[in-house]
């Protein structure tokens, strides 16, 4: 059964240096990403979610992380805009749509904790895409057709008063939709916003049982709390069973991040 929900809302050089200290995945200073993008309009759905829930999806040399003792997923929509691989942009896959559904890990590295996002599925309009996220990095992207709705206050387009995406699976729609007031502001420290917003890691599990990491780079970004927040999804069929009772379930917090640029770095297997 589809599950509707609505919410009302109150109210590089020191990355470099940790990268040498690795005793995993090695990096050179000089290293160059392998793909650069504007990240945009962040729709951020949040949910409380048992540890145990996650415990199968959680990768090799990594561990559940948690905020507060509580551990989160959440379902994220945005705006993937001036993608370019290697520095050269592909016709047709520059700009589009992602929607994913990611939680929080951490990996011990020396003195360095790294916290990281691991993504349950990703879904993106195009096919070309999806293979090559499946190919480098592991990760469980799949393609089909997506829509988004994004609308400025008073006709300007930097804080948008609401923003919804679409995507199309097994014969009907799906969607996440904020609507907002007021302007983003700054992320306080050790809040549960900069809890889901900031990570410099990314890790997946691939065939065979081992874990890709790869690093991230991006300034941190401002956000705007939802006034609601609404997911219609059918999440057994798309997530699978274990996420419903999650998923139907308010969010714990929703927002909308305005994003940056984004450098995504190319991933390397970890010590088993």
């Amino acid at each position: 059964m589809a599950q509707i929900l609505g919410l009302k809302l109150k109210g590089g050089d020191g990355l470099h240096a940790q990268a040498r200290r690795c005793t995993g995945v090695r990096m050179s200073a000089a290293e160059s990403p392998f793909l650069t993008a504007q990240w945009r309009h962040l729709a951020m759905l949040n949910f409380e979610i048992g540890p145990d829930v996650l415990q199968p999806f959680v990768p090799a040399g990594t561990e559940l992380d948690s905020w507060q003792g509580r551990s989160f997923v959440s379902i994220v929509g945005f705006r993937f805009l001036d993608t370019r691989v290697l520095g050269v942009a592909i016709p047709f896959h520059r700009n589009f749509d992602e929607v994913n559904l990611r939680f929080y890990v951490r990996r011990k590295v020396g003195d360095e904790w790294r916290r990281a996002v691991v993504f349950v599925k990703e879904i993106v309009p195009r096919a070309a895409i999806a293979w090559t996220a499946r190919a480098l990095y592991g990760e469980n992207y799949v393609a089909t057709r997506m829509r988004h709705c994004i609308e400025p206050v008073g006709g300007a387009a930097v804080f948008p008063q609401s923003v919804s995406y679409a995507w199309w699976w097994r014969g009907r729609e799906h969607r996440i939709e904020l609507t907002l007031e007021g302007e983003p502001r700054d992320v306080a420290a050790g809040s549960a916003a900069e809890f889901i917003t900031e990570h410099s890691w990314g890790y997946a599990r691939r065939r065979g049982g081992h874990t890709t990491e790869y690093r991230v780079e991006h300034p941190r970004w401002r956000v705007s709390p939802a006034v609601t927040a609404r997911l219609e999804c059918d999440v057994a069929t798309v997530y699978g069973a274990r996420f419903v009772e999650c998923l139907q379930a308010p969010p714990a917090s929703a927002f909308l991040a305005d994003g940056s640029e984004v450098k995504v770095f190319k991933g390397g297997r970890i010590p088993s």
